[in-house]
């Protein structure tokens, strides 16, 4: 097997050109999982592979991580072939703030008839999901409020912070096995969102040399944050990343 993450969009929600957050993790070059679905997420997708994502992990209800998902609720749910089959999975703290976000319109079709849940395969979760043979750890971040934001680790290949302050308690847990770890950061911070002052504060060398950095807020931005020696990642670049650990792969595990 090979692993790759596929940056769809890079940006921070004022960063229109860079385009919503959020990537796809390939197996052998075909598409996995969906890791947010910002409003022009599933245009990308679409180019990229020809068809709707068949499992999306949502990190949190921000717009900018969400606001796609209404468009691929009409996608699903008009296609027989589609419709129930596109597995959501969504951390069970979440799905309050979901609902009300982008659940909860009076008839979601104008016909009635219709719950917005009824177009996918609603998976709630809380310590991960099973996913075509790989477990895929779930972990709280800090955005926002508590219990809100929650980043997604696949043991030994990569992690994916979400929008987040720092996590160190969670990356010496969940990135403790040499994988990437894509994650949030802007030049300055904020009470909501990592800077490159607290990257250096908070994390150790070792960890800060496996960042890939995105959700920052321009180009000019993300070449600033790359001249102090961080990768960062870019729209449509495709990351390779390490086979997951034997644990966390159906067959592979070791006796």
């Amino acid at each position: 097997m090979s692993f790759a993450l596929r940056f769809l969009g890079v940006g921070s929600a004022q960063a229109v050109e860079l385009g919503s957050s959020g990537a796809v993790l390939e197996r052998d070059g075909k598409p996995l999982l969906l890791i947010d679905c910002g409003p022009e997420t599933l245009t990308r997708y679409l180019e990229a592979y020809g068809e709707v994502p068949r499992a999306v992990y949502i990190t949190h209800g921000h717009m900018d991580h969400v606001g796609g998902l209404e468009r691929l609720f009409y996608r699903c749910y008009f296609d027989p072939a589609l419709k129930g089959s596109v597995r959501l999975f969504i951390q069970a703290a979440l799905l309050p703030h979901l609902q009300s976000r982008v659940a909860d319109y009076p008839n979601v079709v104008a016909e009635g008839g219709a719950n917005f849940w009824d177009a996918f395969q609603l998976i709630a979760l809380s310590r991960g999901f099973w996913l075509d043979d790989l477990w895929f750890d779930v972990f709280p971040t800090r955005h926002h409020a508590p219990m809100t934001s929650f980043g997604i680790a696949l043991r030994a290949s990569f992690v994916w912070t979400g929008d987040t302050r720092p996590v160190p308690e969670m990356l010496a847990q969940h990135a403790a096995q040499g994988e990437t770890v894509a994650h949030d950061c802007a030049l300055v911070g904020n009470p909501s969102h990592t800077g490159l002052d607290d990257l250096e504060r908070e994390y150790p060398e070792e960890l800060r040399s496996r960042l890939v950095i995105y959700h920052y807020n321009s180009l000019a931005d993300g070449a600033a944050i790359a001249s102090r020696g961080y990768r960062v990642a870019h729209r449509d670049e495709r990351l390779a990343l390490a086979d997951p650990h034997p644990e966390v792969v159906v067959g592979a595990r070791q006796s």
